[in-house]
C-alpha cells in the first residue's frame, strides 16, 4: 500500500468504516485500524434518517441494506399511559420530501454491510487487533505508533483520522483535555422477537412513549423479525462501557404501574435480557484537529441519543471529509480544516437539539401537559417539517 496516498483511520465503527469507503471512492488508500481482534456483531437498533441514508446510497450500499432495514410509516408519539399525542409521517412521505428513505436497522446489519464493502475494496487494508497509541507529524505526513499484542508497530500515512469514539484517546492527544460528562441518564436496550410482542408493535412504526423522568422507544429491525426496545431513565449510575448487563426488575421500577401503561410494562417484561449504558456527551469543541490529523463522529462531537443522530452525524462527517481531502490532494491539512469548518456549526446544533429533546421528553406535571398540547396542535406533518434542516442535508462540494 503506497504511503504517499494512504490515510490512516483509527477506529472501525460506523464512522471509521464509512470514512474508509468514502476515501477509497475518492481515490485515496486507507489503512483502517481497530483494537478489537474481531468486529463483533453486537449492539441494538439504530434509526437512519434521510441525511444518512443518502450518503450510504451514494456509497453503493442501498440494495444491501434494504434487505435488512425497515422503512417505518410513522413515529407514534404517546403519553406514558398510552394516549396518542401525535403521528409524524415517514415512509413514502419522508422519501418524497427528502429524496432518501428513513430506515430502522440493527447496528450489526449496518456494520456487516459496511464491513463487506470495506473488505471488497482493494484500496482499504483493515488491520484488527491494532491499538493506536500515539502519532508524530512530520514533513512527509504522519507516523502512527500502534501496538499489536505485545509487539509495537508503525503505520505511515499522509493523514490520520480519529474515529475512536466517545472516549477518544486521539482527542486527548490533540491537546483537548475536556472529558465527556455523564448526564444522569441511563439507557437500557433489548431485542424481542416480533411474535412475542403485541401485534401493533411489530408493525413498521417507531413508537415513542413520554413520561416523567423516563421515556421508551421501540421499532422493528431485522426486516421485521425483531423489535428493538430502548428505555432511557433518570439515574446516577456511571458505569463504563455500553453493554453492562441489567436486571429487568431494576428497569421496571422506573416504569411504575400507577404511571405507565400496562402495555408498556408488558413490553419491557417480554425481553429476556437487558443491557445498559450511562449517557454522556460534551459541549461543542472549538478545535477538532491540527495539521494532517482530525476527528470524526463521537470523537469530535459526542451527543446524547435523543435525536437519533449519533450514527447519522458520523456518516455525514465521513462524506464531507473525504470530499474535502480529495478536493485538494496536495493540501491535506487544508482539506481537513475545510471539513471541520463545514461540520462544526451543524454538529453543534444537533448536539444542542438532542440535549433539548432529552429535557422535553422527560417533563412532568403541567410542563408535560403544555408539551403534549403543543405537539397535538402542530400535528404530524408540521412536526416533520421542523426537521427539514436535519433530514434535507446534502453534501456540498467544498470551496477552495
Amino acid at each position: 500500500m503506497a504511503t504517499s496516498r494512504t490515510v490512516v483511520v483509527a477506529g472501525a465503527g460506523i464512522g471509521g468504516l464509512t470514512a474508509a469507503l468514502a476515501l477509497a471512492q475518492r481515490g485515496l488508500r486507507v489503512a483502517l485500524l481497530d483494537q478489537a481482534d474481531k468486529l463483533e456483531e453486537t449492539g441494538a437498533g439504530i434509526q437512519l434518517s434521510p441525511n444518512a441514508t443518502r450518503v450510504l446510497t451514494a456509497l453503493g450500499l442501498e440494495q444491501r441494506l434494504k434487505a435488512d432495514a425497515v422503512s417505518p410509516l410513522a413515529v407514534e408519539v404517546k403519553t406514558a399511559r398510552g394516549r396518542g399525542i401525535a403521528r409524524v409521517p415517514l415512509g413514502g412521505v419522508a422519501l418524497g420530501r427528502y429524496g432518501a428513505p428513513y430506515w430502522t436497522i440493527h447496528r450489526a446489519d449496518l456494520q456487516a454491510a459496511l464491513l463487506e464493502a470495506v473488505r471488497g475494496s482493494p484500496d482499504i487494508e483493515l488491520k484488527l487487533g491494532t491499538r493506536v497509541e500515539d502519532f508524530i507529524v512530520h514533513e512527509h505526513g504522519v507516523t502512527v505508533a500502534c501496538r499489536r499484542g505485545a509487539a509495537t508497530a508503525d503505520e505511515q500515512g499522509i493523514a490520520l483520522i480519529g474515529a475512536d469514539g466517545l472516549w477518544s484517546g486521539l482527542r486527548t492527544r490533540l491537546g483537548n483535555e475536556a472529558t465527556p460528562q455523564y448526564r444522569h441518564r441511563t439507557a437500557w436496550r433489548a431485542l424481542i422477537p416480533a411474535e412475542a410482542v403485541a401485534p401493533e408493535f411489530g408493525e413498521p412504526h417507531v413508537h415513542l412513549w413520554l413520561g416523567p423522568d423516563a421515556h421508551l422507544v421501540h421499532y422493528p429491525v431485522k426486516a421485521g423479525a425483531l423489535v428493538n426496545v430502548v428505555a432511557i431513565v433518570g439515574d446516577r449510575w456511571t458505569g463504563s462501557g455500553w453493554s453492562e448487563p441489567g436486571a429487568r426488575d431494576d428497569l421496571l421500577r422506573h416504569f411504575p404501574r400507577w404511571r405507565w401503561s400496562e402495555q408498556a410494562r408488558t413490553l419491557i417484561g417480554a425481553a429476556e435480557s437487558w443491557h445498559k449504558w450511562a449517557l454522556a456527551d460534551l459541549k461543542p469543541l472549538r478545535r477538532w484537529g491540527d495539521g494532517p490529523v482530525t476527528l470524526i463522529g463521537d470523537a469530535a462531537h459526542p451527543m446524547l441519543p435523543f435525536l437519533a443522530q449519533g450514527a447519522g452525524m458520523a456518516i455525514e462527517d465521513a462524506a464531507v471529509l473525504a470530499s474535502s481531502m480529495a478536493h485538494t490532494p496536495d493540501d491535506v491539512a487544508g482539506g481537513m480544516r475545510r471539513y471541520e469548518k463545514a461540520r462544526r456549526k451543524r454538529t453543534a446544533k444537533v448536539q444542542r437539539a438532542a440535549r433539548k429533546n432529552g429535557n422535553t421528553f422527560h417533563l412532568a406535571g403541567a410542563e408535560a401537559l403544555v408539551r403534549n398540547l403543543v405537539l397535538r396542535t402542530l400535528g404530524g406533518k408540521m412536526l416533520l417539517g421542523r426537521y427539514d434542516w436535519l433530514y434535507n442535508w446534502r453534501p456540498v462540494p467544498p470551496k477552495s
